[in-house]
């Protein structure tokens, strides 16, 4: 049956309908969920990879993951790792089995660092605030004010199982803590210099950026990031015309987007082929760092069976223990 674009938008809209009927004080995850597996999971995953920019122009975070050498020698499996843990959340919920592995895995990498309680507050503000802004500018549709406020709650429980404290309310205070936490603290820093490099590099590699030339791909990321944040990694900025013709082909796909049909399968982290790093399957309790020694051997058989391993939640966290 032929669908005119009066239809397919209708379409669309029926789903936004259909999400503004759910509660998000109560469904927050539901309604997070369809957000970013269904309804926008392009622009979602676009705005978190660029999220990461705005952790590193912070020193105190830049300078200890460049310490590391995970996101300067090991970059695309710490890129693939933190996108399958925070799936492995959204996609079963912090009640499931699977969503509770990914927690303790969290806890346990971020335990083995001295990491601030406001750096730890800062880095959940970058995942709740920047999809809003990214999709403001670039989406088929801006967030409604109920979706932003089930993306503030879907953030704050993960927080609170992550055992951050004082965490904001309401998606506004989340974004007075970014905007007010960057002008603080951006500045520029040699190892998170290294760590933004090496992230452009992993960024250049992913389809369809593999086809256009290294500096093109430079300067179109650079055209995204804003004037504070090239500051404090040391970017150049590129010329106007690029940053202008750049940002209005997002805007351009998003235009384009509303006429499409609307997506029935959900749209998965784990099966986009920029992910590389376990071509034989993996599974939850082994994705991460191990800086202790891992007791987890991945599925290199590629069956996906759950090896006979757990840790119990006092032991690495998921929420039930008091940060300690």
């Amino acid at each position: 049956m032929w669908r005119t674009p009066v239809n397919l938008l209708r379409q669309r809209h029926e789903r936004r309908d259909a999400l503004a009927r759910l509660d998000p004080g109560k469904d927050f995850h539901e309604i997070y969920r369809q957000l970013s597996l269904y309804e926008f999971p392009w622009d979602i995953n676009q705005a978190l990879s660029f999220a990461l920019f705005r952790t590193y122009a912070v020193p105190s975070i830049g300078r200890l993951l460049h310490t590391t050498g995970e996101f300067t020698s090991r970059v695309q499996k710490r890129y693939d790792d933190t996108g399958l843990l925070l799936e492995a959340v959204l996609e079963h919920g912090l009640s499931s089995q699977e969503g509770r592995t990914a927690v303790r895995r969290i806890n346990g990498m971020h335990r083995s660092y001295d990491i601030s309680d406001d750096d730890m507050r800062y880095v959940l503000s970058t995942f709740v605030v920047t999809p809003i802004r990214w999709l403001d500018s670039y989406g088929w549709r801006r967030l409604t004010e109920a979706e932003k406020v089930a993306s503030a709650n879907y953030y704050r429980e993960l927080g609170r199982h992550m055992n951050i404290p004082d965490i904001p309310a309401t998606w506004q205070d989340f974004e007075t803590l970014l905007d007010e936490y960057e002008a603080a603290h951006f500045a520029y820093d040699p190892g998170s210099r290294a760590v933004a490099d090496a992230t452009l590099a992993l960024l250049a590699t992913f389809p369809p950026n593999h086809l256009a030339p290294r500096p093109a791909v430079d300067a179109f990321a650079r055209s995204l990031m804003d004037a504070p944040l090239r500051r404090a990694l040391a970017y150049p900025s590129p010329p106007k015309v690029v940053e202008v013709l750049s940002r209005r082909a997002l805007r351009a796909r998003g235009w384009f987007v509303r006429f499409m049909p609307v997506r029935t399968e959900p749209s998965m982290f784990r099966d986009l082929p920029g992910v590389r790093s376990y071509p034989t399957g993996f599974t939850v309790e082994g994705l991460g760092t191990f800086p202790k020694g891992c007791p987890v051997t991945q599925g290199s058989d590629g069956s996906g069976t759950r090896p006979q391993h757990a840790l119990r939640s006092d032991q690495l966290g998921d929420g039930t223990t008091t940060r300690q």
